[in-house]
């Protein structure tokens, strides 16, 4: 079955407020591509999208063979725009800003979908947990971070989103819209290096990890 890696880019990073956090630099690359080299090689397919306004900018954050669409002004909407373009079985859904991400850990994924019709990549919660309005402790023994890849037969992934625009539904992900068809997710183990560039400090400690990434 033909594979496809598809990274939502077309996020202006207002929380970070940076700009369009995808091409923010990390190292030697943008956030944007340390994703695309670590998934250069590993699919068949390689698609990106941007927002219209960093059409002209993304050109030199690009990696062979990778096909550019213009987002949406959501992510689900943005990923939605991607499956409709994409013509693979599995696909691969991969934030933007998760820059550390190896290239064992897709093959992984991929394995993973090829054999279920959904995973995520998701960690074991280390931090206690309280709730914000009562200050009750969650058991996080039962809890898990969930990251990205997450892979999916498109099909499937791309009827949940269908459904989730007929019935105005907003999701914080993927695995979450295929939830919703009473399908289950299964996942794959994640790591630190995974989370999510969020915040300023966010930003800050992936640029003193960048090296020790990369020496690894």
């Amino acid at each position: 079955m033909r594979s496809a890696a598809l990274i939502p880019a077309a996020g202006q990073g207002e929380r970070l407020g940076l700009g369009p956090k995808a091409f923010l630099p990390l190292g030697r690359h943008s956030l944007l591509k340390h994703v695309l080299l670590a998934f250069q090689g590993t699919v068949d397919e390689l698609w990106v999208a941007v927002s219209e306004t960093m059409l002209a900018e993304v050109e030199r954050h690009l990696v062979a063979g990778v096909k550019v669409i213009v987002g949406a002004n959501t992510r689900q909407a943005t990923v939605y725009e991607l499956l409709k373009a994409s013509s693979a079985q599995l696909v691969l859904i991969h934030d933007a800003a998760r820059p550390f991400l190896s290239k064992s850990l897709i093959a992984q994924c991929l394995r993973a979908v090829s054999e279920k019709e959904a995973i995520t990549v998701a960690r074991a919660v280390a931090d206690t947990l309280m709730t914000r309005a009562s200050g009750d402790i969650i058991d996080r023994s039962q809890l898990l971070a969930v990251q990205t890849p997450q892979g999916f037969k498109r099909e499937l992934i791309l009827k949940a989103h269908e459904q989730a625009l007929e019935q105005g539904i907003e999701a914080t992900d993927d695995a979450a819209l295929v939830r919703l068809l009473g399908k289950t997710v299964h996942t794959v183990e994640g790591n630190p290096w995974l989370n999510k560039i969020t915040t300023p400090e966010d930003y800050a400690l992936a640029k003193a990890l960048e090296l020790s990434w990369y020496e690894a």
